[in-house]
């Protein structure tokens, strides 16, 4: 409006020398759609009757002159506004040197002179660098508020091409097509099969893992299953009766929630990569997250079919509905007495923090294993039988197994080694990251600790030297049960740097309530596989001058 008056003015000093204008000015509005065509404003006057005719005049040349004005200032807005680009051109803006773009819906912003001024600090919005804003957003919804909209509009360049938003078509011979779509936080460690985690400083943002960023391990394409048709197959004991369960069946069972941490057996082997070469996805801190899961207990779902606990050794077999061309499942076990054990609370779970489990996550049903290591929690829940032996899946009798540091694969026997159940205590540190620049007077560490087997985490120490010198950091989170610390403790510390330090090597170690503490380093629990990695964890920061 501002601009719309100056050029008014202007256009009417130079048409007529004014030495006056009348107290009242009524304007009719113009229409700013796409269908806009000029139409003279009325115009009321009150004040002097006289030169009736002039005002006329005047009046036409006032209307002529803001139409003139707007369609000036429309067409300049337009020009500078409406730029078209691709996705592939913005997805090239991740960094200051060119520029950091993001998108909402069809616009485009750079926001390269915002980074800095980030009320969340300049790393969370660096990850959308590149790519759509929407996911991120969704995380945090004091995004969406009218002024923060405004805010971003300041940074519009363009509009993404119309051409962008159509959907790709599936391949149908790909047995990856089908997959779902991943939210662009995680970081990808793999595409086929899918494998990602959080990022550091996302992780410990919140005591719950959100659905979208907790972090995914797939072994094999994700099965998109009808939760009509669905059953699960309970094999029945000798004597008992097999089960063909509907979800609604499921859902007729008692209905339990409880807070559970995942955690991969590879979380952080790309720490033991550094010692020796491993196999294995390159996991970093991320491959752990925390979720409320509900379900029907397992204990009850053998019972019903007739299971009880034996005296001689048993294992409960599952059977995923994942599969690879050959047909084979991904299939894990776990010993019969825990199963049936109303205290460890094993879960036929079909929520995750009340909402339906993501596919990715196993939908429609998926085994929580409370305190065990993540390859037993078997996705997309087929089958459940009762064995002598554990399963002969390749990933029960073949992998997630530790050896010796000695051990190469010329030597390996894996028949030698027990499948991997409850895992060590571990710990990591999320924020700062490793090489980041920190200010100096005082520094926030943050992180997450846990213990496998139900141990609570009792301690974390931090170091900001190497290990000469320690501080016990605060604990947060909810308060564990004894033998039924089933979820992580997040931890902080706000310590001063030491005047004149120009680095700091942070580390972390946990202990829990068998005291069980990390080891120092790597090299002495390297193995071929690069599971268990749970030495002190460290950082190396640079202190701002």
């Amino acid at each position: 409006m501002l601009l719309l008056h100056r050029a008014v003015v202007l256009r009417l000093q130079q048409a007529c020398r004014l030495k006056s204008i009348p107290s009242r000015i009524y304007i009719q509005a113009c229409s700013t759609n796409d269908s806009f065509r000029p139409q003279y404003p009325s115009l009321t006057f009150s004040g002097d009757n006289s030169s009736t005719r002039g005002w006329k005049v005047m009046g036409t040349l006032l209307g002529l002159g803001a139409v003139l004005a707007y369609q000036d200032h429309r067409c300049r807005a337009a020009q500078e506004s409406t730029r078209i680009y691709t996705k592939e051109e913005v997805s090239s803006h991740t960094s200051p040197e060119t520029g950091i773009w993001v998108t909402l819906g069809s616009e485009v912003f750079d926001v390269t002179e915002f980074v800095d001024l980030h009320p969340g600090g300049p790393s969370k919005l660096m990850l959308a660098a590149g790519g759509p804003l929407e996911p991120f957003w969704a995380l945090y919804a004091v995004h969406n508020q009218s002024h923060v909209r405004e805010l971003l509009a300041q940074y519009k360049i363009g509009e993404l091409n119309p051409e962008d938003k159509v959907a790709p078509t599936v391949e149908t011979s790909d047995p990856y097509a089908d997959d779902p779509v991943r939210h662009p936080a995680l970081k990808v460690n793999s595409q086929r099969p899918f494998n990602a985690e959080p990022p550091p400083e996302l992780l410990t943002e919140n005591y719950i893992t959100p659905n979208p960023i907790f972090f995914t391990r797939n072994h094999l394409p994700v099965p998109n299953l009808d939760p009509d048709t669905y059953r699960l197959h309970i094999v029945g004991a000798p004597g008992g009766q097999s089960l063909s369960l509907s979800l609604d069946d499921l859902h007729n069972f008692p209905k339990y929630e409880i807070t559970v941490t995942l955690q991969c057996a590879g979380n952080r082997r790309s720490e033991m990569t550094q010692v020796k070469e491993v196999k294995g996805l390159e996991w970093r801190t991320g491959a752990i997250s925390t979720a409320r899961w509900a379900g029907a207990r397992l204990c009850d779902v053998l019972a019903q079919a007739g299971h009880q606990l034996c005296k001689t050794e048993a294992h409960v077999c599952f059977e995923g509905l994942d599969s690879d061309p050959t047909g084979t499942a991904y299939g894990a076990s776990i010993p019969l007495a825990r199963a049936m054990d109303p205290e460890a609370e094993v879960l036929l779970a079909y929520e995750m923090n009340g909402q339906p489990l993501p596919r990715d996550h196993g939908f429609p049903v998926r085994v929580v294993v409370p305190g065990v290591v993540g390859a037993r929690h078997v996705k997309w829940l087929g089958r459940v039988s009762v064995q002598p032996e554990e399963s002969y899946s390749h990933w029960q009798r073949r992998d997630y197994k530790g050896f010796s540091p000695s051990v190469d694969w010329d030597t390996v026997d894996f028949d030698s080694a027990p499948s991997i159940q409850e895992l060590p205590v571990q710990s990591a540190i999320t924020e700062p990251r490793d090489g980041e620049t920190v200010e100096s007077g005082e520094v926030t560490i943050k992180g997450y600790a846990w213990s496998g087997g139900g141990r609570a985490v009792i301690r974390v120490d931090v170091s900001l030297d190497g290990g000469l010198t320690w501080q016990v950091a605060k604990l947060d989170g909810e308060e564990q049960r004894p033998r039924k610390a089933w979820a992580w403790r997040l931890w902080q510390l706000q310590a001063p740097v030491p005047a004149g330090q120009k680095e700091l090597n942070i580390v972390c170690k946990a202990v829990d309530d068998g005291y069980n503490v990390q080891p120092d380093t790597v090299a002495p629990i390297w193995n071929l596989r690069g599971v268990l990695s749970n030495a002190w964890h460290r950082v190396h920061v640079f202190v701002a001058p």
